[in-house]
């Protein structure tokens, strides 16, 4: 067994028990998808994850592959080869993507259940195969002739890649200098350096997709002048996938990283030696909307990762915690002779312990509760009703799951490796690598500033509120109603409070905004306040989604759970008592801050700093 540690239980637990997904499963679009397959997928899952694909996490990380200049290659690592092999042997990337090109139609809660555990075990591997999802996206973007495309990457595992960010753009996509130049055969010559593609160049598949955000020449500036592009590693047969020749897109660099080392990170550029075809995807200039479906994507897969990590960093932690004796019981200090006890013993320890639990299980509930939003969207649809409402919903949670989910876990995970003393600071555990690797989720498919911009002014002021508003209701509802009864009425009194701070904050925001017209400074004011306002909200919706756990578990306990439940049970009402009471109150300091913030770091010089 590898480093990994799933937490199968807790995923079940959210599914079954909380959110409801029984159900959903096995009905509607889900028809084939029922409970017990289900649980069984997961148990395999598991089980894989924990064995073949943890086995190569510390080897792939001590060994990264190494760019080649002469060949423009970066191989990968035997190790992980075998590791990813294991995975796309299993098919279970098959779960979730159109059937017209051999997918199984799967609520997303159990693809993102499923995919906690991959991206836990070893997330390269989950990186490297999104062959499979992003071919989904050109079966449903693309042209009848493009689905050839999208079933030859299915069916023979080619890699596929993202490709928007530029050297000297950054994250401003629209300031992109890539051309697109149409030719008389109806393709593009594809030209520009594009930087930090994700799978850009490996030995594992033998052909890669690259799917480019460029500017067809003509086209005006911005994201709106932007289309994306299908350009191929490889030029190939579109009837049978034969490889032709090599088409002129090279990877130029491979980027030397902090962590996530077996994850090839790579400059790509086209048609600097010859030229680089691609193909407009759809045959229509659409490309930031076709480009952000997959955006979208892959902010859930961050915050997913991030969220894993924490989760088996903190089971680490706690594994370790149980069996380290150090130092006698705090409250026999004074006794020489007592005995040495575990860590577990000590105050601060169990204090620490319970805010990676808290956090670690209130993330997960994130990720699922997101997740189940986006099964309804999928069950209005197929029933022919607006999934508006639910698509809102799902758009203002996305930069939650990405933007908090990668700040908390980051942070917790320093308290995972400060649980094993000096010793977390050593490779032969895994922590250390867990915070190199889970850095790059605060940064990539845009930093928390992004997040937190983008939850703000389009999630919250362009939906005119809507979104924000329907989802505190169910807080609210949640409140009022007693969830949890007399048990946990002290922990609604705190959900309510903090619920009315974050409502003060997003008040003060938005007077804040409409004051712009007087004096377009105010502005500063808003752009001070846009991750505090991110982070806040993260911790009013844990604070909610734990106590539906704990209501949930307070019910189960008095209805006479098994013995091997009830810890299971009472340790989701312990995590809960303790975000409600230690966590939440800090909302009202960062409603202060809010309301308090003016202009004076916007006046100092910059030579001050």
């Amino acid at each position: 067994m590898g480093h990994y540690k799933s937490n199968l239980r807790d995923l079940e637990f959210n599914l079954f028990e909380v959110l409801g997904r029984d159900e959903v499963y096995g009905s509607g679009p889900f028809a084939d998808m029922d409970v017990e397959t289900a649980k069984s997928i997961l148990a395999e899952i598991s089980r894989l994850a924990e064995n073949e694909l943890a086995e190569s996490f510390a080897d792939a990380d001590r060994n990264p592959p190494v760019f080649d200049p002469e060949t423009n290659t970066a191989p990968v690592p035997e190790t992980f080869k075998k590791s990813y092999q294991a995975y796309m042997d299993a098919e279970w990337w098959r779960l979730g993507i159109p059937e017209a090109i051999g997918g199984t139609p799967t609520p997303n809660t159990l693809i993102w259940a499923y995919a906690e555990m991959i991206l836990g075990a070893n997330p390269a591997i989950w990186m490297y195969s999104s062959g499979p999802a992003f071919a989904g996206v050109i079966a449903d973007e693309g042209t009848e002739e493009q689905l050839k495309v999208a079933k030859l990457m299915a069916d023979k595992g080619w890699g596929s890649t993202m490709v928007l960010t530029e050297p000297d753009a950054g994250s401003d996509v629209g300031a992109g200098r890539s051309k697109a130049i149409r030719q008389e055969d109806g393709t593009w010559h594809i030209e520009g350096v594009k930087r930090f593609i994700t799978s850009g160049e490996h030995d594992m598949a033998d052909n890669i997709i690259h799917m480019v955000l460029a500017r067809p020449e003509g086209h005006g500036p911005g994201t709106k002048g932007l289309s994306l592009f299908i350009v191929p590693k490889y030029d190939f047969d579109w009837e049978t996938g034969e490889l032709g020749e090599r088409n002129g897109v090279y990877a130029t660099n491979v980027e030397h990283k902090m962590g996530l080392k077996a994850s090839n990170t790579c400059e790509l550029t086209f048609g600097d030696r010859h030229p680089a075809r691609g193909w407009l995807l759809g045959e229509k200039h659409d490309g930031i909307r076709q480009m952000f479906r997959i955006i979208e994507f892959a902010r859930m897969m961050v915050g997913t990762k991030a969220i894993a990590t924490l989760s088996t960093g903190y089971l680490n932690a706690l594994e370790y915690a149980k069996e380290r004796v150090q130092g006698p019981d705090l409250a026999e200090f004074l006794d020489k002779t007592a005995p040495r006890v575990t860590i577990t013993h000590h105050p601060d320890v169990r204090r620490s312990l319970l805010t990676q639990k808290a956090y670690a299980e209130g993330m997960r509930a994130l990720v699922l509760y997101t997740a189940s939003v986006q099964d309804d969207i999928s069950l209005l649809k197929a029933r022919g009703e607006s999934a508006d409402a639910a698509e809102r919903l799902n758009d203002l949670l996305l930069p939650i799951v990405k933007g908090y989910g990668s700040e908390k876990s980051y942070e917790q995970l320093a308290q995972s490796l400060q649980t094993f003393g000096g010793s977390g600071y050593l490779q032969e555990y895994p922590i250390e690598q867990y915070i190199r690797d889970a850095k790059i989720d605060t940064l990539y498919e845009g930093t928390t500033a992004i997040q937190g911009q983008d939850f703000f002014f389009r999630k919250i002021v362009k939906d005119q509120g809507q979104a924000l508003t329907a989802l505190s209701e169910q807080i609210q509802k949640a409140i009022a109603g007693g969830l949890g009864g007399d048990e946990l009425s002290v922990e609604r009194e705190f959900l309510a409070s903090a619920a009315g701070d974050l409502e003060a904050i997003v008040g003060a925001m938005l007077s804040q905004l409409g004051q712009v017209e007087q004096d377009t400074r105010n502005m500063y004011l808003v752009g001070q306040n846009t991750s505090r306002l991110l982070l806040a909200s993260g911790d009013v919706v844990i604070g909610w989604l734990l106590l539906r756990q704990a209501a949930v578990a307070q019910a189960k306990l008095a209805a006479g759970a098994s013995d091997k439940d009830v810890p299971f049970y009472q340790g989701k009402i312990a995590a809960t008592r303790f975000f409600t009471r230690t966590v939440l109150p800090l909302v009202h300091g960062q409603r202060l801050l809010v309301e308090g913030v003016d202009n004076a770091i916007m006046d100092l010089p910059e030579a001050a700093f």
